[in-house]
C-alpha cells in the first residue's frame, strides 16, 4: 500500500484521529496540484489497486478535473484519458463485484466528457462501444446503460431546469448522436431485452428504463415497430413477468404513446398496441396503462367496456386509475351520443357504489365515535375525485344525470330495504347536482328539476332517523331553495322539512341544531314570502323553545359547531318577527312569548346561583350563556326605528331584558364566558335600544372596567368605540368618567417595553397586546373625529395627556404598521385643529403648540422620514403634512421647522431655502410632496453614515425618552 492509498484510507471519516487526517486531506490536496500527473495517477490506480475508496477517489478526481478544470487539461493527454475511461466502459471493465456507486460515477465522468468533446472533438465514443455490446459480458452492457442514463441526467433530459449554454450542448449531441448511433443503440436494447429478460431481469429492466428516457427524441420508428412494440407487451402480459421488468416496460409504452408526432401517425400507432388485452388483466390495470394511454390521444370508446368490466370484477383495481382515465373520457367528450350516453349511466352507477359507506359502521357513524369520525375523514377523501367526476358529468349531461338521481330517488322510495348507506349516497349525489346547476335552470327547474326536488320536498324517504341521512338531507333542501324562491307554492314543503322530525325536531341533537342553522338561513333568504305561515312556524318551535328554557344544559349539549348552538332557531324567529308586513300588536305578542321564558328562565338559575356560588365550569353557567346568546340571537331581528318609533314596547321588552342580564355581570364578574356574552348582547342592545340605553351604560362600563387584562380591555374599548360612533358628543359626559380609568390602565400596560422584538416573541400575549393598543388608537382617533376632544382636557382627565401624547408621537414616528402611524398622525392634526387658534395667545392647551412644532413635526415629518427603517412607499401623504402644518401655525412652524429641524440634518444651504419657498406657496401640494421627497433621498445619499448618525441622536434618542416618560 503506497502513501496515496494510505491517505486516502485515512481521508475517510472517523478512519483516523483529526490531526492525521488533516496530513491525509492536505496529501491528497496536494496530488491534484499537477493536472497531468493527476491524470495518470488516478487511471493507474484504477487499473492496480483493488481499494473501493481508492476507485472512488481516482473517480471523483477524473469528473472535476473533466467538469471543473478541463481547459486546463493538456491537449497530449485528452486521447490518454478517452481511451482509459472507453476502456473502464467496456472492454476492460471494473471488475462485476464494484459497488453501483463507483460504476455511476465512472458513467458521470465519461459523460462529462462526451459533452464537452462530442462530435467535434471525440467523434466516436459510442462506434468504438457499440460494436464491443454484442458479445460483452453483463458488467460492459450494465455500464452502457449508466452511461446512458448519465447522460440523460446530466444534459439531455427536459426534466430538469438547464441554462442556455446546457440546452446547446444537448442539442448537439442529440443532433449528432441521431446521425451517428441512435439505430444501433436502438437495436442493442432489443437484443439485450430479448436476451436478458429471463436471465438477468436486471439488466433487460435496466435496458429499458434507458429507451423510456430517450423515446422522447429519437425517430419513433425505431422503437415503436413490429420486433419491439410485441416483445413489450408480452413482457406486461406475461403471467410469469416479474413486476420490475413489466413495470420498465409499461413505461416504455407509456412513452411511446405520450411521443408527440402527426395525428394521423398517432392515431395508427394508438390502433395497432394490444391495450384491449391489458383491460382484461385486473392485475395489470393497476400499472395506470389504460389511463395514459387514453391521454396521449386514443379513442376510449374502445376500451370503456373492458374498463366497466374490470371495475365490477375485480377489488384489487386502484380507483385513482380508473377515476382518472373516466374523468378524460368526460372531459373530451362534447355532446354525449346515445351510446356515449349509456357509457355515463355506467359511469355514474359506478360512482355511486364507490361513495357508499361500509354498513358494518352504519352505527359507529350514527353516533359519530371516534371510529365513525374516521370513517368519515376516510370517505371525505375518498370522494373527492369521484364527486369532481360527477360535477363534470352534471355539466356535460344534465338529462342524463338527473335522470339517474330521479331513478335514484324512485328507488329509494319503493324499495323496502332501501340501506343507509345507498340513500346517503342518492342525497349526496343529488345535493352535487344542485352545484352544477346555474340560475336560471334553479329557478325554473328545468329538464326533470322540478320533479326532482317536488320529490325531494314531498316524499317521506326512508333512514332518515340515520344521523348521515337526515343531514345530506336537510343539506340538500338548502341546496334548492332558490327553486322555492321562485316557486313559493313549494314553501309549505320545505318549513315540513325544517320543522318536523327530519329536522328540528329530530332525536339527533346534531341534525337539530344543523337544522336550525339551515332554517334561520332559509329565513334570511326567503323572510317576506315565510311571513304568511308565521304563526305556523312559531306554533311548530313553540315545545323547542320549551324545551330550549327547560334544559339544564351541559358539555354534551355543546358539541356542536359555534355556528349551532341552538340560537339559530330564536335568529330566525327574531328575524320573521321583525318584517315589517307584521303588525306592531304582533309582534309585541310575539317578542314578550319568546322573551319571557327567556328571562324566567335566566332570574331562575340566578337566584339558585347567588345563593349556592357559582362556578365557571358548572352546568349553570352553560344554561345562563345559551339563554344570553338566545337573547341576543333573538334581537338580531329588530331595528332602533322599530323598537324604539314603531313598536316601543319590544324596546321596553329588551331594556328590561338587558337589565336582568347585567344582573349577571353584577353577580359574577369574573367568569370569562358569561363576561364575553354578556357584551356581545350590549353590542346588540346599543344597536336596538338607541339613547334609551343611557341609564344601563354607567353599570355597564363600570363593571366591564373591573377587569384589566389586555383581552378584556379590548373587548371594553370595542363597545365604547360603538357607543361613540352611534352617539358622538351624547356620551361627553361618560367619557369623562371613565377616561382616566382607561387612561391609567393602558398607560401602565404599554407604556413598558411590551413588544419585544426577534425570534420566538410573537406569542399570543404579543399579539393581545398589539391588538389592544390599535383599539386604543381607534378609539382616541374616534374621540378626536367625533368633536369629543374636550374629555381629554376635563379636569379629571387632563393629568394622562402628557403621556397619552408621548405614546401617539411614539406611534406616528415609528410604528412598524403605516396605517396605524397614520392614524396617530391623523389625531394630531384634529387636535392640532381644535386646540390651536391662529393666535398663540388662545390656544386651547398651553404647550400643546409648542410640542407639535418642537417635537411632533420634527420627530414624525422629518427624523422619521430620514430615518433607514421608513420607506418610500407610505411617504405619500407624511410629506405633505408640514404644508398642513404651515397653515395652521403659521411662522413659528416654518422657522422652527427649517432652522432647526433641517439645519440639524445637515441639509444643504440651497435646498433649505428652497423648501422654505415652497412651504409658502399657497396652493402648489403635489409640487411641495416632490420635492421634499427629493429633498429626504438626497440627504439621506449626500449624509449617509452621518445621518444613521444623526438620527441615532435626535430621534432614537428621543424615542427612548418617551418610552420612560
Amino acid at each position: 500500500m503506497d502513501d496515496l492509498e494510505k491517505a486516502i484510507l485515512a481521508y475517510e471519516p472517523g478512519a483516523a484521529d483529526p490531526t492525521f487526517r488533516a496530513q491525509a486531506m492536505a496529501f491528497c490536496d496536494r496530488a491534484k496540484a499537477d493536472l497531468s500527473a493527476l491524470l495518470r495517477l488516478c487511471l493507474d490506480r484504477l487499473h492496480r489497486s483493488s481499494l473501493v475508496p481508492v476507485h472512488f477517489w481516482c473517480l471523483q478526481a477524473l469528473h472535476d478535473a473533466v467538469r471543473l478544470r478541463y481547459s486546463s487539461i493538456p491537449p497530449a493527454d485528452l486521447p490518454i484519458l478517452r481511451s482509459a475511461l472507453l476502456s473502464l466502459a467496456s472492454d476492460r471493465p471494473l471488475p462485476a463485484a464494484s459497488p453501483p456507486f463507483l460504476r455511476n460515477k465512472l458513467a458521470q465522468t465519461l459523460a462529462a466528457l462526451i459533452r464537452l468533446e462530442y462530435p467535434s472533438l471525440w467523434p466516436d465514443p459510442f462506434l468504438r462501444i457499440l460494436p464491443c455490446l454484442p458479445s460483452a459480458d453483463p458488467s460492459s452492457i450494465d455500464m452502457f446503460a449508466r452511461l446512458l442514463v448519465a447522460l440523460d441526467d446530466d444534459l439531455l433530459s427536459l426534466d430538469y431546469p438547464r441554462s442556455s449554454a446546457e440546452a446547446a450542448d444537448a442539442t448537439r449531441v442529440k443532433d449528432a448522436m441521431r446521425q451517428q448511433c441512435i439505430p444501433q443503440i436502438a437495436r442493442h436494447w432489443f437484443d439485450v431485452v430479448s436476451l436478458y429478460h429471463s436471465l438477468d431481469t436486471f439488466l433487460a429492466a435496466a435496458a429499458l428504463d434507458t429507451m423510456r428516457r430517450y423515446v422522447t427524441w429519437i425517430d419513433i420508428a425505431l422503437v415503436a415497430n413490429d420486433a419491439f412494440v410485441p416483445l413489450l407487451f408480452e413482457l406486461i402480459l406475461a403471467p410469469d413477468s416479474i413486476e420490475q421488468l413489466r413495470a420498465a416496460a409499461v413505461g416504455c409504452v407509456l412513452a411511446i404513446l405520450q411521443k408527440r408526432m402527426v395525428p394521423r401517425q398517432k392515431v395508427a400507432l394508438l390502433r395497432s398496441l394490444p391495450v384491449s388485452r391489458v383491460f382484461a388483466d385486473p392485475n395489470l390495470v393497476k400499472s395506470s396503462i389504460f389511463g395514459y394511454w387514453f391521454n396521449a390521444g386514443g379513442t376510449s370508446q374502445e376500451a370503456l367496456p373492458s374498463v366497466f368490466y374490470v371495475m365490477q370484477e375485480s377489488e384489487e383495481v386502484e380507483l385513482g386509475n380508473v377515476v382518472e382515465f373516466l374523468s378524460d373520457y368526460v372531459i373530451t367528450m362534447r355532446t354525449p351520443l346515445q351510446k356515449q350516453a349509456v357509457y355515463l349511466g355506467h359511469i355514474l352507477e359506478f360512482i355511486r357504489v364507490q361513495i357508499c359507506y361500509d354498513p358494518a359502521h352504519r352505527n359507529n357513524l350514527d353516533i359519530l365515535d371516534r371510529i365513525g369520525r374516521e370513517e368519515e375523514d376516510q370517505m371525505g377523501e375518498r370522494r373527492k375525485d369521484l364527486l369532481v367526476l360527477f360535477c363534470s358529468i352534471c355539466r356535460l349531461a344534465p338529462d342524463v344525470t338527473q335522470l339517474f338521481i330521479q331513478n335514484l330517488l324512485i328507488r329509494a322510495l319503493s324499495s323496502s330495504e332501501a340501506s343507509v348507506e345507498e340513500v346517503e349516497a342518492t342525497f349526496t349525489l343529488f345535493y352535487r347536482l344542485g352545484e352544477t346547476v346555474n340560475e336560471e335552470a334553479m329557478r325554473t327547474g328545468s329538464g326533470l328539476l322540478r320533479e326532482l326536488v317536488q320529490m325531494l320536498l314531498s316524499s317521506q324517504f326512508p333512514c332518515l332517523s340515520h344521523r348521515m341521512v337526515a343531514l345530506i338531507y336537510l343539506e340538500t333542501v338548502m341546496r334548492f331553495m332558490k327553486f322555492v324562491q321562485d316557486n313559493p307554492q313549494y314553501i309549505p314543503y320545505v318549513l315540513a322539512a325544517f320543522l318536523d322530525q327530519r329536522g328540528i325536531h329530530h332525536p339527533n341533537l346534531n341534525v337539530s341544531r344543523r337544522a336550525g342553522y339551515l332554517f334561520m338561513r332559509a329565513v334570511k333568504l326567503m323572510k317576506s314570502k315565510f311571513v304568511p305561515y308565521l304563526d305556523m312556524i312559531l306554533r311548530g318551535l313553540q315545545d323547542t323553545i320549551t324545551q330550549f328554557t327547560t334544559s339544564d344544559w351541559c358539555s354534551k349539549n355543546l358539541e356542536c359547531s359555534v355556528s349551532e348552538d341552538g340560537s339559530q332557531i330564536f335568529e330566525a324567529i327574531g328575524l320573521l318577527i321583525g318584517m315589517e308586513d307584521v303588525s306592531p300588536e304582533k309582534q309585541s305578542d310575539y317578542v314578550a312569548a319568546f322573551l319571557r321564558p327567556l328571562c324566567q328562565k335566566l332570574n331562575e338559575v340566578l337566584l339558585d346561583s347567588k345563593a349556592q356560588g357559582l362556578e365557571e365550569s358548572s352546568a349553570k353557567v352553560l344554561t345562563l350563556q345559551q339563554i344570553i346568546m338566545a337573547l341576543n340571537a333573538l334581537s338580531k331581528g329588530f331595528n332602533a326605528r322599530l323598537a324604539t318609533s314603531i313598536c316601543p314596547a319590544i324596546g321596553i321588552m329588551f331594556k328590561q331584558a338587558l337589565s336582568e342580564v347585567l344582573e349577571i355581570l353584577i353577580a359574577f364578574p369574573n367568569i370569562k364566558i358569561l363576561r364575553n356574552k354578556i357584551t356581545s348582547f350590549i353590542h346588540r342592545m346599543v344597536d336596538i335600544l338607541g339613547g334609551s340605553i343611557f341609564p344601563c351604560l354607567p353599570v355597564v362600563l363600570k363593571q366591564l372596567l373591573m377587569e384589566s387584562e389586555p383581552k378584556d380591555m379590548v373587548d371594553f374599548l370595542v363597545l365604547v368605540n360603538q357607543l361613540i360612533s352611534k352617539f358622538s358628543t351624547s356620551v361627553e359626559g361618560i367619557l369623562e368618567e371613565i377616561f382616566p380609568a382607561i387612561a391609567t390602565r393602558l398607560i401602565v400596560i404599554l407604556s413598558k417595553d411590551a413588544f419585544p422584538s426577534g425570534p420566538g416573541c410573537n406569542t399570543e400575549e404579543v399579539r393581545e397586546l398589539q391588538e389592544l393598543q390599535r383599539i386604543l388608537y381607534t378609539f382616541l382617533h374616534l374621540m378626536a373625529n367625533h368633536n369629543l376632544s374636550s374629555v381629554f382636557l376635563a379636569p379629571n382627565c387632563r393629568g394622562y395627556l402628557d403621556a397619552l401624547m408621548q405614546l401617539l408621537l411614539l406611534a406616528a414616528c415609528s410604528h412598524k404598521d403605516v396605517l396605524l402611524r397614520k392614524l396617530c398622525v391623523q389625531i394630531f392634526m384634529k387636535l392640532i385643529k381644535d386646540w390651536c387658534t391662529n393666535c398663540n395667545v388662545d390656544d386651547k392647551v398651553p404647550g400643546f403648540r409648542s410640542f407639535i412644532i418642537e417635537k411632533f413635526a420634527t420627530d414624525c415629518c422629518l427624523y422619521s422620514v430620514l430615518d433607514k427603517s421608513f420607506e418610500f412607499h407610505d411617504a405619500n401623504t407624511k410629506l405633505c403634512w408640514p404644508k398642513r402644518l404651515c397653515t395652521k401655525l403659521g411662522s413659528d412652524f416654518i422657522i422652527h421647522f427649517v432652522s432647526k429641524g433641517l439645519q440639524a440634518a445637515r441639509c444643504p444651504h440651497e435646498l433649505t431655502e428652497q423648501y422654505y419657498q415652497k412651504l409658502q406657496q399657497a396652493n402648489d401640494i403635489k409640487a411641495l410632496k416632490s420635492f421634499y421627497q427629493l429633498l429626504v433621498e438626497n440627504l439621506r445619499q449626500q449624509q449617509n453614515g452621518s445621518l444613521e448618525s444623526f438620527v441615532d441622536v435626535h430621534y432614537h434618542r428621543d424615542v427612548s425618552k418617551i418610552v420612560k416618560i
